[in-house]
C-alpha cells in the first residue's frame, strides 16, 4: 500500500484521506511515539480529520497536545522533541485534504513513512483501555511569531517602514506572516488574511497568474515588496516593486548565496533538488560554497545526508527546492515564513533589483506530460534507455529520474509526479523550446507506448 508522496499525504477527501485513513494513521503513527503535536490548516475538511487522528493516537497510547488551525511551519517547530501530525494538502484544492508527519522538526524520513503503510495496511490493534491517550490543548502561534523575527533579526538589515504586501491568501500565512514583518518593522499590507478554507480569494496554490490582485497592487502602490503564500505557508513567491513575480530558482540563488557568503564554515553546503536551476549553483560557487542535489521532497533526507558525507568543516547552510526553503540554523522545517523575514531583510539592505541583477537567469521550462499511473514506471525505464542515447554527449544521472547535463550548462531532467499521473520535463537552455520539444516528444511516445 502506497500512501505517501513526495509531500505526505494528500487527495480528495471523498475517497483518498478519508476520516478512516486518519483514524488509521493516526493509530500506526502513535507506535513511534508518546508524545505528538495535532494541527491543521484552514480546510472545511480539516476540524473531523483532525478528529479522526486524534482517536487513532489517543487508541495508540499516546499523548495529543492540539494546536488548532496553524501554518504547517509552525506545526513543525512545536515538534520539536516530539512527534507531529499536520492536516494539510497545501496548495491543493479545497475539497481535498492531507496529513503530514514530523519527529523533531523534521518530516519523516522515507523509511518511516514506509512503516506507516505497511502498519495501515496490516491493521493496528488499539491499546488496551487502560493505555489509551490523554489530550490537551496548546498555543504554539505567538511562540512561533517570536521566534522567526529573533532568527531573521540576523540577517540583512532593519526593515524601518520598508512598504511590504503579503498574500495570505485566505491561509494560515494570515496568522504569522504581517505579524512578523510588523514585528520587524515593516509597514505591512496584509492581504486576503482571514483563514478560509474555501480559499474564496484565489487558488491556495500560489502563482503568476492567480496573483493578479498582489502583483496588481504592488505595482499601482507604494510597495517595495511582493510576498505570497499557499494555503499551510510552506510555499512562498516574491513580487518585485513593479509586480512582476521573481523566478522561484532566482529567489532560491539569492537566499543560497546569502547563506555561503554569510557562513564561518570552511565547506558550506547547500542542498537542493534535481529540477533546481543552475542559477543557484553558479551564485553559490561565487560565495565560496558547493551544491548537492537530493529527490524533490526529500529536503531532509539531503541535509542529513550531506552532513553525513561532509567533514568536521561541512555545514549545510541552507536547502531548498522551488518555493520551498529549509533554513537549518532555525530548524529543519520547510518555513515560508522564514523566508519572507529574511528575504525582506535582505531587500532592505540591497534592494530587489540588487539582488536580483548578479542572477544569470538563462531560459527555464517546466512541462507536464500526461502519464496513466500505471505506464509511469514502464515509460521512465524506456526514458532511462532511450534518452541518453539521443543525447551521448551529455553525462547522465538516474538517480531521481533522467537527469542529463551538457557542457555547455544546459540541462534537462525528466521525473515521474509523486502526486499526479504526469511525467514532469524541467530543463534550462538559451535554446531551452527546442530541448523541451524534443524531450516532450519522447516522454509523449513512452507514456503512449502499450
Amino acid at each position: 500500500m502506497k500512501l505517501f508522496g513526495t509531500a505526505g499525504i494528500r487527495g480528495p477527501v471523498a475517497d483518498v484521506v478519508t476520516p478512516e485513513l486518519a483514524l488509521a494513521v493516526g493509530r500506526a503513527a502513535g507506535q513511534e511515539g508518546e508524545a505528538f503535536v495535532l494541527g491543521r490548516d484552514g480546510r472545511v475538511t480539516g476540524e473531523g480529520l483532525v478528529d479522526a487522528v486524534a482517536a487513532g493516537l489517543a487508541s495508540a497510547g499516546a499523548r495529543v497536545s492540539r494546536v488548532g488551525v496553524v501554518p504547517t511551519p509552525a506545526l513543525a517547530f512545536a515538534s520539536r522533541g516530539r512527534h507531529g501530525v499536520m492536516l494539510t494538502a497545501s496548495h491543493n484544492p479545497p475539497a481535498d485534504n492531507g496529513i503530514k508527519l514530523f519527529v523533531d522538526g523534521q518530516e519523516f524520513t522515507h523509511e518511516a513513512e514506509r512503516r506507516i503503510e505497511e502498519r495501515v495496511a496490516t491493521g493496528v490493534a488499539a491499546a488496551a483501555w487502560a493505555g489509551w491517550g490523554s489530550g490537551e490543548a496548546e498555543s504554539v502561534v505567538p511562540t512561533y511569531r517570536r521566534a522567526v523575527a529573533d532568527y531573521a533579526a540576523g540577517h540583512g538589515a532593519p526593515l524601518d517602514g520598508l512598504s511590504v504586501a503579503v498574500d495570505c491568501g485566505t491561509g494560515t500565512a494570515g496568522l504569522v506572516t504581517p505579524q512578523v514583518l510588523t514585528d520587524l518593522g515593516a509597514r505591512t499590507h496584509a492581504l486576503d488574511a482571514n483563514v478560509d478554507g474555501h480559499f474564496p480569494a484565489r487558488e491556495s496554490k500560489p502563482t503568476p497568474e492567480t496573483l493578479g490582485g498582489l502583483r496588481a497592487y504592488v505595482a499601482d502602490g507604494d510597495a517595495s515588496l511582493g510576498i505570497a503564500h499557499d494555503g499551510d505557508a510552506d510555499r512562498i513567491v516574491i513580487v518585485d516593486g513593479d509586480g512582476e513575480v521573481v523566478h522561484e530558482d532566482t529567489v532560491l540563488a539569492i537566499l543560497a548565496h546569502h547563506y555561503v557568503e554569510t557562513s564561518d564554515a570552511d565547506d558550506p553546503v547547500v542542498v537542493t533538488t534535481p529540477n533546481a536551476s543552475g542559477r543557484i549553483d553558479e551564485r553559490v560557487r561565487a560565495a565560496g560554497g558547493r551544491v548537492e542535489r537530493i529527490r524533490l521532497g526529500a529536503l531532509h533526507e539531503g541535509v542529513a545526508a550531506a552532513r553525513a558525507a561532509g567533514s568536521d568543516a561541512t555545514d549545510v547552510v541552507f536547502a531548498a527546492e522551488p518555493w520551498k526553503h529549509v533554513h537549518p540554523a532555525f530548524g529543519g522545517w520547510i518555513d515560508a515564513v522564514a523566508s519572507a523575514a529574511v528575504v525582506a531583510r535582505l531587500v532592505a539592505a540591497d534592494g530587489i533589483d540588487d539582488l536580483v541583477a548578479p542572477v544569470d537567469e538563462r531560459p527555464y521550462r517546466k512541462v507536464s506530460v500526461p502519464c496513466a499511473d500505471e505506464r509511469t514506471a514502464a515509460a521512465m525505464a524506456e526514458l532511462r534507455e532511450g534518452l541518453p542515447d539521443r543525447f551521448p554527449a551529455a553525462s547522465v544521472d538516474t538517480d531521481y529520474g533522467v537527469r542529463l547535463d551538457f557542457s555547455n550548462g544546459d540541462w534537462v531532467l525528466v521525473r515521474p509526479s509523486g502526486t499526479e499521473p504526469y511525467v514532469r520535463v524541467y530543463a534550462e537552455s538559451d535554446d531551452v523550446d527546442d530541448l523541451v520539444e524534443t524531450v516532450v516528444a519522447d516522454v509523449e511516445r513512452a507514456c503512449a507506448s502499450d
